[in-house]
């Protein structure tokens, strides 16, 4: 299913707003995870722009689609995304990971508005995810749950033990979103422990699984609204760490950067007028 241009248009509109708080976020305390925060924009955009169903005046109602982000140091761009979309001020994302705020450096669900799990202990996130979408399912709920994993964060055991029951128990309604970057704190995934095939792992695990742009408006819509059969669905997006901003892009240690105020606001002024040349 294709997305039409308008829409298309809307949603590269938002990456690219996304981008721009998360950054803000992160300018306004001075460091913080943008490489990582930057590789997830697009399918975040997707996904609040045109796929999930959710209400920002009503956070928790029982019904609604529910994102579970377990690669949890990437907060700043699920933050952004939430200040966007009006589930809280967005001057309160100049209040990231500092004494009293509601934004902590991992996703906490008893302080943000929007935010369904608390996260950020690599792999937990993924079991968590599991038991949301069970539960929903046991209580006839029609909505899904949208896990984000990061690759690095899948050199946990963790991960594959939660991709295991997921597939055993046709937990279907549950979509496990994994953003390769092929970066993790120390370097290079495959330099660290190589993860081989990520589609052709999660399809022996059961899933039915694709491998596709992580940028790609199109294709990620496409993937994300793909009806679901008795076997869980596997997005594997390959991502560009630090997307967007050409160059964090370029700087290998990209995972959490602090460069100077002047260099942060080189790159929001860049990614703003970007956003202006879209019209």
């Amino acid at each position: 299913m294709k997305l039409e241009q308008s829409k298309k248009a809307e949603l590269e509109r938002l990456a690219y707003e996304i981008r721009i708080a998360a950054t803000e976020a992160i300018a306004s305390r001075g460091s913080g995870h943008i490489g990582g925060s930057l590789s997830i924009a697009d399918v975040l955009a997707v996904l609040y722009g045109a796929v999930m169903d959710y209400d920002p005046k009503n956070p928790k109602k029982e019904d609604r689609d529910k994102l579970v982000c377990s690669k949890g140091h990437s907060g700043p761009a699920v933050y952004g995304t939430l200040a966007v979309k009006g589930f809280f001020p967005y001057e309160e994302l100049k209040t990231l990971n500092r004494p009293g705020t509601n934004l902590p450096s991992h996703c906490d669900r008893n302080k943000t508005p929007g935010v369904d799990m608390t996260t950020g202990s690599l792999g937990q996130g993924t079991s968590l995810a599991v038991g949301v979408a069970l539960a929903d399912k046991l209580k006839g709920l029609k909505s899904r749950t949208f896990l984000i994993v990061g690759d690095g964060e899948a050199d946990e055991g963790q991960v594959w033990e939660a991709a295991m029951f997921t597939a055993a128990k046709k937990v279907n309604n549950l979509v496990w979103i994994l953003d390769n970057n092929k970066k993790q704190l120390d370097g290079y995934t495959k330099d660290i422990l190589d993860t081989f095939d990520f589609r052709e792992k999660f399809e022996a695990f059961g899933f039915d699984a694709v491998r596709i742009d992580g940028h790609d408006l199109d294709a990620l819509y496409e993937a994300l609204t793909k009806e679901a059969t008795d076997k869980p669905i596997a997005i594997v997006l390959d991502t560009v760490k630090g997307k967007g901003i050409k160059e964090v892009e370029e700087t290998m240690n990209n995972h959490s950067m602090g460069p100077d105020a002047d260099t942060f606001k080189k790159w929001i002024d860049g990614l703003k007028a970007e956003l202006a040349a879209l019209g």
